[in-house]
Protein backbone atom coordinates (compact mmCIF):
# COMPACT_ATOMS: atom_id res chain seq x y z
CA UNK A 1 0.00 0.00 0.00
CA UNK A 2 1.58 3.21 -1.30
CA UNK A 3 1.49 6.51 0.96
CA UNK A 4 -0.67 9.24 -0.44
CA UNK A 5 0.97 12.03 -1.79
CA UNK A 6 1.53 15.05 0.41
CA UNK A 7 -0.21 18.42 -0.81
CA UNK A 8 0.76 22.14 -1.01
CA UNK A 9 -1.97 24.62 -0.78
CA UNK A 10 -1.96 27.49 -3.61
CA UNK A 11 -2.79 30.78 -1.93
CA UNK A 12 -6.66 30.35 -3.27
CA UNK A 13 -6.56 27.00 -0.71
CA UNK A 14 -6.58 24.32 -3.65
CA UNK A 15 -4.73 21.52 -2.44
CA UNK A 16 -2.22 20.05 -5.26
CA UNK A 17 0.28 17.33 -5.58
CA UNK A 18 3.80 17.66 -3.93
CA UNK A 19 4.61 15.04 -6.93
CA UNK A 20 3.66 16.41 -10.14
CA UNK A 21 4.37 15.37 -13.69
CA UNK A 22 6.54 17.32 -16.07
CA UNK A 23 6.57 17.35 -19.74
CA UNK A 24 9.63 19.59 -21.05
CA UNK A 25 11.11 17.67 -24.10
CA UNK A 26 7.75 15.99 -25.55
CA UNK A 27 5.90 16.36 -28.67
CA UNK A 28 9.17 16.76 -30.50
CA UNK A 29 9.23 13.42 -32.37
CA UNK A 30 6.17 11.33 -33.53
CA UNK A 31 7.71 8.27 -32.40
CA UNK A 32 7.84 8.52 -28.93
CA UNK A 33 4.01 10.35 -28.64
CA UNK A 34 2.56 7.25 -27.68
CA UNK A 35 4.92 6.47 -24.53
CA UNK A 36 5.06 9.97 -23.40
CA UNK A 37 1.17 9.82 -23.48
CA UNK A 38 1.23 6.36 -22.01
CA UNK A 39 3.49 7.63 -19.14
CA UNK A 40 1.17 10.75 -18.19
CA UNK A 41 -1.99 8.43 -18.13
CA UNK A 42 0.32 6.51 -15.85
CA UNK A 43 0.91 9.13 -13.78
CA UNK A 44 -2.71 10.28 -13.44
CA UNK A 45 -3.71 6.78 -12.37
CA UNK A 46 -1.01 7.00 -9.69
CA UNK A 47 -2.09 10.69 -8.46
CA UNK A 48 0.57 12.59 -10.07
CA UNK A 49 -2.31 14.71 -11.36
CA UNK A 50 -0.59 17.70 -11.62
CA UNK A 51 0.90 18.43 -15.22
CA UNK A 52 3.07 21.09 -16.36
CA UNK A 53 3.92 21.90 -19.49
CA UNK A 54 3.91 25.32 -21.61
CA UNK A 55 4.11 26.86 -25.06
CA UNK A 56 7.40 26.88 -25.32
CA UNK A 57 7.96 22.74 -25.40
CA UNK A 58 8.09 21.64 -28.80
CA UNK A 59 6.78 24.54 -30.18
CA UNK A 60 3.34 23.47 -28.39
CA UNK A 61 3.86 20.53 -28.94
CA UNK A 62 3.69 19.00 -25.48
CA UNK A 63 0.81 20.68 -24.95
CA UNK A 64 -0.88 18.55 -27.62
CA UNK A 65 0.86 15.54 -26.06
CA UNK A 66 -0.92 16.26 -22.53
CA UNK A 67 -4.37 16.68 -24.32
CA UNK A 68 -4.01 13.43 -25.83
CA UNK A 69 -3.48 11.97 -22.23
CA UNK A 70 -6.00 14.04 -20.11
CA UNK A 71 -8.97 13.41 -22.64
CA UNK A 72 -12.17 12.79 -20.84
CA UNK A 73 -9.72 12.93 -17.83
CA UNK A 74 -9.92 16.50 -17.09
CA UNK A 75 -11.35 17.18 -14.25
CA UNK A 76 -8.92 15.21 -12.29
CA UNK A 77 -5.77 17.12 -13.67
CA UNK A 78 -4.32 20.11 -12.42
CA UNK A 79 -2.91 22.11 -15.60
CA UNK A 80 0.04 24.13 -15.46
CA UNK A 81 1.52 26.33 -18.86
CA UNK A 82 3.32 28.78 -19.37
CA UNK A 83 3.65 31.97 -21.83
CA UNK A 84 6.62 32.74 -23.50
CA UNK A 85 7.86 36.24 -22.62
CA UNK A 86 7.83 37.96 -26.02
CA UNK A 87 4.13 36.26 -25.96
CA UNK A 88 3.20 38.52 -22.18
CA UNK A 89 1.79 41.84 -23.52
CA UNK A 90 -1.54 42.83 -22.48
CA UNK A 91 -2.96 41.07 -25.61
CA UNK A 92 -0.36 38.93 -26.46
CA UNK A 93 -0.85 37.55 -23.48
CA UNK A 94 -4.30 36.91 -24.01
CA UNK A 95 -3.82 35.54 -27.50
CA UNK A 96 -0.99 33.13 -26.23
CA UNK A 97 -3.66 31.56 -23.54
CA UNK A 98 -6.17 31.15 -26.40
CA UNK A 99 -3.82 28.87 -28.69
CA UNK A 100 -2.52 27.33 -26.11
CA UNK A 101 -6.28 26.38 -24.51
CA UNK A 102 -6.97 25.03 -28.58
CA UNK A 103 -4.28 22.85 -28.04
CA UNK A 104 -4.33 21.59 -24.88
CA UNK A 105 -8.31 21.00 -25.88
CA UNK A 106 -9.94 22.31 -22.79
CA UNK A 107 -11.78 25.75 -21.96
CA UNK A 108 -9.14 26.58 -18.83
CA UNK A 109 -5.75 26.48 -17.49
CA UNK A 110 -5.68 25.85 -13.73
CA UNK A 111 -2.03 27.63 -13.72
CA UNK A 112 -0.88 30.32 -16.25
CA UNK A 113 2.64 31.06 -15.84
CA UNK A 114 5.16 33.93 -16.99
CA UNK A 115 8.03 31.69 -18.09
CA UNK A 116 10.59 34.09 -17.45
CA UNK A 117 10.86 38.10 -17.60
CA UNK A 118 11.13 39.71 -20.28
CA UNK A 119 10.77 43.63 -21.62
CA UNK A 120 6.95 43.97 -21.19
CA UNK A 121 6.26 45.45 -17.60
CA UNK A 122 5.28 43.17 -14.88
CA UNK A 123 2.08 45.11 -14.87
CA UNK A 124 0.85 44.71 -18.61
CA UNK A 125 1.78 41.02 -17.96
CA UNK A 126 -0.74 40.95 -14.54
CA UNK A 127 -2.64 42.95 -16.16
CA UNK A 128 -3.77 40.53 -18.88
CA UNK A 129 -3.35 37.51 -16.25
CA UNK A 130 -5.93 39.33 -14.14
CA UNK A 131 -8.54 39.61 -17.49
CA UNK A 132 -8.07 35.72 -18.74
CA UNK A 133 -8.82 34.97 -14.73
CA UNK A 134 -12.09 37.25 -15.17
CA UNK A 135 -13.02 35.76 -18.21
CA UNK A 136 -12.85 32.11 -16.57
CA UNK A 137 -9.77 31.12 -18.90
CA UNK A 138 -7.39 30.51 -15.84
CA UNK A 139 -7.93 29.63 -12.12
CA UNK A 140 -4.62 31.17 -11.04
CA UNK A 141 -1.50 32.34 -12.71
CA UNK A 142 1.96 32.22 -11.51
CA UNK A 143 5.45 33.22 -12.52
CA UNK A 144 8.87 31.15 -13.31
CA UNK A 145 12.48 31.76 -12.65
CA UNK A 146 11.97 34.79 -10.61
CA UNK A 147 14.55 35.86 -7.96
CA UNK A 148 13.69 37.85 -4.43
CA UNK A 149 14.23 40.78 -6.42
CA UNK A 150 11.67 39.73 -9.36
CA UNK A 151 9.01 38.67 -6.69
CA UNK A 152 9.35 41.78 -4.50
CA UNK A 153 8.70 44.34 -7.84
CA UNK A 154 5.95 41.72 -9.09
CA UNK A 155 4.10 42.93 -5.39
CA UNK A 156 4.40 46.18 -6.03
CA UNK A 157 2.40 46.29 -8.65
CA UNK A 158 -1.75 45.93 -8.93
CA UNK A 159 -2.95 42.50 -8.36
CA UNK A 160 0.58 41.36 -7.90
CA UNK A 161 -0.13 39.93 -4.91
CA UNK A 162 -2.20 37.58 -6.63
CA UNK A 163 0.59 35.44 -7.59
CA UNK A 164 -0.01 31.76 -6.80
CA UNK A 165 3.37 30.10 -7.57
CA UNK A 166 7.00 30.35 -8.87
CA UNK A 167 8.43 27.65 -11.14
CA UNK A 168 12.33 27.57 -10.88
CA UNK A 169 15.39 25.05 -10.96
CA UNK A 170 15.88 23.63 -7.80
CA UNK A 171 17.46 19.71 -6.61
CA UNK A 172 20.31 18.47 -4.31
CA UNK A 173 22.48 19.88 -6.72
CA UNK A 174 21.39 23.27 -7.30
CA UNK A 175 20.09 24.59 -3.74
CA UNK A 176 20.65 28.30 -4.10
CA UNK A 177 17.19 29.53 -3.67
CA UNK A 178 17.44 27.64 0.11
CA UNK A 179 18.95 31.29 0.87
CA UNK A 180 16.47 33.50 0.49
CA UNK A 181 13.79 32.96 -2.34
CA UNK A 182 12.97 29.64 -0.88
CA UNK A 183 12.18 31.14 2.71
CA UNK A 184 10.88 34.43 1.11
CA UNK A 185 7.60 32.02 -0.78
CA UNK A 186 7.24 30.40 2.27
CA UNK A 187 6.56 33.05 4.51
CA UNK A 188 4.44 34.24 2.00
CA UNK A 189 2.59 31.06 1.26
CA UNK A 190 3.56 31.07 -2.19
CA UNK A 191 4.59 27.81 -3.52
CA UNK A 192 7.94 26.86 -5.41
CA UNK A 193 7.38 24.39 -8.21
CA UNK A 194 10.60 22.54 -8.67
CA UNK A 195 11.42 21.71 -12.46
CA UNK A 196 14.30 19.62 -13.12
CA UNK A 197 14.46 17.66 -10.35
CA UNK A 198 16.79 15.18 -10.70
CA UNK A 199 19.15 17.48 -13.12
CA UNK A 200 17.74 15.97 -16.01
CA UNK A 201 19.50 12.89 -15.03
CA UNK A 202 23.04 14.27 -13.96
CA UNK A 203 22.31 13.62 -10.66
CA UNK A 204 22.13 10.17 -10.67
CA UNK A 205 25.53 9.16 -11.04
CA UNK A 206 26.43 11.47 -7.72
CA UNK A 207 28.19 8.70 -5.73
CA UNK A 208 27.08 9.66 -2.19
CA UNK A 209 23.48 9.65 -3.83
CA UNK A 210 24.14 6.34 -5.08
CA UNK A 211 25.41 4.73 -1.81
CA UNK A 212 22.30 7.06 0.52
CA UNK A 213 19.76 5.15 -2.34
CA UNK A 214 20.81 1.68 -1.83
CA UNK A 215 20.90 1.98 1.89
CA UNK A 216 16.51 2.22 1.51
CA UNK A 217 16.89 0.03 -1.49
CA UNK A 218 16.02 2.98 -3.47
CA UNK A 219 17.22 4.42 -6.57
CA UNK A 220 19.08 7.52 -6.92
CA UNK A 221 16.00 9.66 -8.83
CA UNK A 222 13.72 8.38 -6.09
CA UNK A 223 16.09 9.70 -3.32
CA UNK A 224 16.52 13.42 -5.10
CA UNK A 225 12.92 13.29 -4.97
CA UNK A 226 12.41 12.73 -1.39
CA UNK A 227 14.90 15.15 -0.37
CA UNK A 228 11.85 17.89 -2.54
CA UNK A 229 9.06 16.34 -0.90
CA UNK A 230 10.45 16.71 2.14
CA UNK A 231 10.67 20.94 1.96
CA UNK A 232 7.36 22.81 2.84
CA UNK A 233 5.63 24.40 0.02
CA UNK A 234 7.39 22.72 -3.14
CA UNK A 235 6.24 20.82 -5.62
CA UNK A 236 8.63 18.98 -7.74
CA UNK A 237 7.76 17.85 -11.45
CA UNK A 238 10.25 15.04 -12.59
CA UNK A 239 9.39 14.26 -16.29
CA UNK A 240 9.49 10.37 -17.78
CA UNK A 241 8.38 8.94 -20.71
CA UNK A 242 9.23 5.25 -19.39
CA UNK A 243 5.80 3.99 -17.01
CA UNK A 244 8.19 2.00 -15.03
CA UNK A 245 10.09 5.28 -13.67
CA UNK A 246 6.76 7.02 -13.15
CA UNK A 247 5.53 4.00 -10.62
CA UNK A 248 9.22 5.04 -9.11
CA UNK A 249 8.70 8.82 -9.32
CA UNK A 250 5.72 7.79 -7.26
CA UNK A 251 7.23 5.61 -4.71
CA UNK A 252 9.94 8.12 -4.05
CA UNK A 253 6.79 9.66 -1.74
CA UNK A 254 7.58 6.02 0.79
CA UNK A 255 11.35 6.56 1.27
CA UNK A 256 11.88 7.71 5.39
CA UNK A 257 15.67 8.96 4.90
CA UNK A 258 17.15 9.67 8.38
CA UNK A 259 18.79 12.79 10.09
CA UNK A 260 21.53 10.50 9.52
CA UNK A 261 21.45 10.16 6.14
CA UNK A 262 20.04 13.82 5.32
CA UNK A 263 23.38 14.87 6.95
CA UNK A 264 25.22 12.55 4.82
CA UNK A 265 23.28 14.48 1.51
CA UNK A 266 24.17 17.95 3.06
CA UNK A 267 27.67 17.20 3.21
CA UNK A 268 27.55 16.03 -0.26
CA UNK A 269 24.94 19.00 -1.53
CA UNK A 270 26.04 21.71 0.86
CA UNK A 271 23.33 24.26 1.30
CA UNK A 272 24.13 28.16 -0.06
CA UNK A 273 26.04 30.36 2.64
CA UNK A 274 25.64 32.80 0.49
CA UNK A 275 23.52 34.93 -2.23
CA UNK A 276 23.66 33.07 -5.30
CA UNK A 277 22.13 34.23 -8.60
CA UNK A 278 19.08 32.30 -9.19
CA UNK A 279 19.84 28.94 -11.97
CA UNK A 280 18.15 28.19 -15.03
CA UNK A 281 17.87 25.62 -17.57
Amino acid sequence: MREPIPTVALPSGIQVPALGQGTWNMGENAATARDEIASLKTGLDLGMTLIDTAEMYADGGSEEIVAKAIEGRRDEVFLVSKVYPANASRKGAVAACERSLKRLNTDRIDLYLLHWRGNYPLEETVEAFEGLKAAGKIEAWGVSNFDVADMDELLSVPNGGNVAANQVLYNLSRRGIEYDLLPWCQERSIPIMAYSPIEQGRLLHHPELIRVAKTYQATPAQVALAFLLERDGVIAIPKSSNPQRIEENRDSVDIDITDEDWAVLDAAFPPPSRKKSLDML
